[in-house]
C-alpha cells in the first residue's frame, strides 16, 4: 500500500528534497498577499509543478533557493510559506 506524504509548506522542505506544488495561499495584506501569490504563480509555482529545495542561505536560513522546471528562484521564508507542497516519497 502506498501512502501519500502529508502537505507541508515550501519553507519547511528540507534541502535536497523534491515536492509537488499543491496550492498557493493568498497571503495577507501586510505583504501584498494576493499580488505575491500571483507573482509566485507567474514564476511557475503552479499546482502539479515539481520543485526541489536546493539551498538555504546563512545566517537565518534566508533566502531559499528553489528549482522550478529549468529555473532557480530565491524566495524569502514568508513567500515560501504561501506554497503548499506534497513531498516526494523517497524509496527506502
Amino acid at each position: 500500500m502506498t501512502h501519500a506524504a502529508p502537505l507541508i509548506t515550501l519553507d519547511t522542505l528540507t534541502v535536497g528534497d523534491s515536492a509537488t506544488v499543491v496550492h498557493i495561499a493568498p497571503g495577507d495584506a501586510a505583504h501584498d498577499g494576493p499580488m505575491l501569490a500571483r507573482r509566485l504563480m507567474e514564476l511557475g509555482f503552479v499546482p502539479g509543478e515539481k520543485i526541489r529545495m536546493l539551498k538555504r542561505g546563512m545566517p537565518g536560513g534566508e533566502p531559499l533557493a528553489i528549482k522550478v522546471g529549468n529555473s532557480t528562484f530565491a524566495l524569502r521564508r514568508f513567500e515560501a510559506a504561501l506554497v503548499s507542497v506534497q513531498p516526494s516519497i523517497q524509496p527506502e
